[in-house]
Order: C-alpha cells, then structure tokens, then sequence
C-alpha cells in the first residue's frame, strides 16, 4: 500500500484514543477504543493485538477520529456502531430504546427453564427478550409489547433482519385484553427520579428517560401493570418481573399481595436479586 494512504499505526491510534477518552472520563478507555478502531478499520480485536504496527489507512483513520469524537462526547459504544450482542443474537440499537444489558438475560433464562407455549414480553423496547425467546424457544408463541411507537419500530427491523419475524409479533401497549400466556415478563422502568442525574451521561445524554424513569419511588411502573399482568395468566402460569437495586422485597409483597402462592428472587452477576419470579 503506498504511504501516502496510511495514517499512523494501529498502537498509534489505539494510544491517542484511549488517551482522548480517559480524559473525558470513559471508564473503560482502550476496549472502546479497540472496539472502535476494529469497526472503522474492518479488523478484528485479535489483529490489532498481534500488529500493532499495522498501518491505519487514510479513510479508517477518518472514520476512527469521528468514532472516537463520539465516544469523547459519551455516546454509548453500541450506538456508535449501531449494534448490541444479546444471547448469540446482533440486535440493531440506536435511541429508540435502551441498549440491552447483561443483567435482562435473566428473564430469557427463566422462559428457558419454563418452556411455556405462549409469553409476553412487556416493555420489549428493540426486542431482545422477545426474539430471544422466539430464537431458543422456537415452538413458543411470543408477543412483545411497547408504549412508544419508536421502540416497536426498532423491534420489527431487529425481527425481519434477524428472520424469526414469523415467530414474534408486536404490538402497541402493555398487557392485549382478552389475552392469556403462560408465561409474562416485564423489563420496565425502575430507576426513581431522584437517581436520574446520578446515572452516567451515557444513560442521560442518550438512553430514552422515559424507557428507564419509573416514577418518585422507582416502582410506580411495575406496581401500575402487575394487576393487569395477573390477570392475564394462565392457571398455573407466571410472572417475571426485573427491578433495581434494593427493590426486589417491596415488589415481592405486591404480589404476595395479590395472591401469587410463589415468589422467589434471582441474582444477577453481580449478586443483586434482579428478577422477581412469581408463580400462581
């Protein structure tokens, strides 16, 4: 390749980055930028790290020094490459929804060892729960559900690209009437709102508030659908329910409350009991 096409090293530009975005307080510096110079440069991790002295060419730099301008201003990593891993699954993101976290497999997990026919997922945002369902449980009948328009719109683009639109439907909303499942799992907003400035820029400046917000006391969002969610069960189904840190006994009383014979938490991997599983 001529040198005048090239535009500094791979250690380079992996170093100025990594330097750039410390600065602007990115916890996590040289892995964004790893995964950074990889998109632009169409390498993966595991070549930058055995050639570091690969030249950059001219048009990868340009793309990387935009990427990184991003990133500098605390735009998610998935955002900027448009794309997020969920269980084997590449769901597209962008501000639609939230990005999908590590933590929400745990509600896959609990359809996974269930195996009902039919599911629900409330608050699907860009669909991962529901697709990743519908893909591990291909006999399952699963429907996902959102309140905003936009985020229904990225859920149906990550179903038709990913091929399993047939197996999945969406629809506006929370809990259809005159629907039952056997199995109903909700992913909906629990941060209070005293938290919301708290929460990184990454979250305030580019995660849709009103997907992640729910309410004074952070459960006014899962309190207001349980009722309706309970009664949309089948005899002997269940309801799987994520909540934030610290708010897994107060909704486990609600639905004691309302008179769910089994209620159990589960831990996420950090040790926070992230899901509450509740049994008729």
């Amino acid at each position: 390749m001529p040198t005048e096409t090239i535009s500094g090293t791979a250690r380079e530009a992996l170093t100025s980055a990594s330097d750039a975005l410390t600065a602007a307080g990115v916890t996590d510096a040289r892995l964004d930028a790893e995964l950074l110079l990889a998109e632009a440069t169409g390498w993966d991790r595991a070549r930058l790290a055995a050639e570091p002295e690969a030249g950059v060419e001219r048009g990868a730099a340009r793309r990387f020094g935009e990427m990184v301008r991003r990133r500098v201003r605390r735009e998610p990593v998935a955002y900027i490459l448009g794309r997020k891993g969920f269980r084997g699954l590449e769901l597209a993101v962008d501000g639609r929804a939230l990005i999908p976290r590590p933590e929400t497999e745990l509600l896959v997990e609990v359809a996974l060892e269930l195996a009902p026919r039919t599911v629900l997922d409330v608050g699907t945002g860009s669909g991962a729960v529901a697709l990743a369902i519908a893909d591990e449980l291909p006999d399952c009948e699963v429907t996902g559900t959102d309140t905003s328009m936009d985020a229904l719109g990225l859920a149906r683009e990550n179903a038709e690209r990913l091929g399993i639109d047939g197996r999945v439907s969406f629809k506006r909303g929370t809990v259809p009437e005159g629907r039952h499942f056997d199995l109903v799992l909700a992913n909906l907003p629990y941060v209070r709102e005293d938290e919301w400035r708290g929460l990184a820029p990454e979250i305030t400046l580019y995660e849709p508030r009103q997907a992640l917000v729910g309410g004074a006391d952070g459960v006014e969002a899962i309190a207001s659908i349980v009722p309706a969610a309970a009664a949309a069960l089948n005899p002997g189904a269940s309801l799987a329910l994520e909540v934030g840190a610290g708010q897994a006994g107060r909704v486990a009383e609600l639905l004691l409350d309302l008179g769910f014979g089994q209620v159990q938490g589960r831990q996420d991997l950090a040790g926070i009991p992230r899901v509450i599983l509740a049994s008729q």
